[in-house]
């Protein structure tokens, strides 16, 4: 059953979640050129793939996909450019400071609109190992199950 889509969220990363322990969140601004932000107001942007980086006290986007712009002329973007985060430099520390520690990643989780601004959402994440990823199935489909025969319960009274 897929979940309902938020209507502020442009992209979301959906093997982040299954594939890390999300330590802690960031929320992020992002430098964009007119015809990415237009871009990505007709849906057109991926971040499965993307990953962030600290270089020289600034944080860095790579391999975000924002698809050039269909009416865009010769000042049309390059879909695969770096874009620049912004951060508080307390926020940027935090993240140099956590993404250094050997087996932590720093990724994009989702893309979403706020106040008519394109934000990101930045997870530090530790990766699962095959058995983790096992539990948490598990643990999915026992919820499931309990929660259809409460229903069950429910609908029998």
């Amino acid at each position: 059953m897929a979940k309902k889509n938020n209507s502020n969220e442009i992209a979301s990363n959906p093997k982040a979640r299954r594939d890390y322990h999300i330590l802690e969140l960031f929320e992020a601004g992002i430098v964009l050129h007119g015809t990415e932000v237009k871009s990505l107001r007709a849906g057109k942007g991926v971040i499965r793939d993307a990953y962030v980086r600290v270089e020289n006290m600034e944080v860095w986007l790579y391999n975000a996909h924002i698809e050039e712009y269909a009416f865009g002329n010769w000042i049309n973007h390059d879909p695969k450019a770096r874009r620049k985060l912004l951060l508080n430099k307390s926020e940027i520390r935090k993240l140099f400071g956590l993404g250094d520690i050997k087996g932590n990643a720093i990724f994009p989780l989702s893309l979403f609109w706020k106040n008519g601004k394109v934000k990101v959402k930045l997870a530090i994440g530790r990766g699962k190992v095959q058995h983790d990823k096992r539990e948490d199935l598990k643990r999915r489909d026992s919820d499931r199950e309990l929660k259809r025969a409460m229903m069950q319960q429910f609908k029998g009274k």
